[in-house]
């Protein structure tokens, strides 16, 4: 029949949801990979003689580091995180190791590391809950070929909530990165362009 109504499809709205989710999850993803790389380069410095076993903790960092920056970036350019059954056994170990190097650092000399320990947790499982989400939206992760089509509707609510998942995430990443033996030597804004003439 012609005169026959078509029904109004609702998915642009689950899409940009979906998006929205997907942004934050990689948000966090980048900051986790950051945080996890400051710990290796901190575990790195502080390792010697005295503290050899630093060195393994600070190269399963530093790999756990690297892969997740790669996991994230290979999500955020597919549209789809990849592996995502061993990343929903990964993420939530990477966690629970990080809250062991909490509890057990603080009488390791390492205590100062906390912080950048508890911004890995939260960050961590805050991929966690965001791929989760969207593993209950979408099997596969991601949106149906098509969905995409009407991006203006709710364009401005993604881009808010883009906007304010990078705000979260860079509000627990950045106490992250400054906790550790990087952050602690880093110049201060405004102090690199005064003189520069003090002994």
């Amino acid at each position: 029949m012609t005169g026959q109504a078509i029904p109004a499809i609702p998915a642009p709205q689950g899409t940009h949801r979906s998006d929205a989710v997907r942004l934050f999850a990689g948000f966090a993803g980048l900051g986790a990979a950051a945080v996890n790389l400051a710990v290796a380069s901190s575990l790195f410095a502080a390792a010697g003689a005295n503290f050899p076993g630093r060195v393994g903790g600070a190269a399963a960092a530093l790999l756990w580091g690297a892969a997740l920056l790669g996991w994230t970036v290979a999500g955020l350019s597919r549209n789809r995180f990849p592996m995502p059954r061993a990343s929903a056994l990964l993420l939530p170990a990477a966690a629970a190791v990080h809250v062991a190097a909490i509890v057990f650092g603080a009488g390791s000399g390492m205590a100062g590391l906390g912080i950048s320990h508890l911004a890995a947790v939260l960050l961590t499982l805050m991929i966690r809950a965001a791929t989760s989400w969207l593993s209950r939206e979408s099997p596969n992760l991601s949106g149906a070929p098509g969905q995409n089509t009407s991006g203006r509707l709710g364009a401005g609510t993604l881009l808010a909530a883009a906007f304010a998942g990078a705000v979260l995430v860079a509000a627990i990443t950045t106490p992250g990165l400054a906790a550790s033996t990087a952050g602690q030597f880093a110049v201060p804004h405004g102090e690199h362009t005064g003189s520069h003439h003090s002994p």
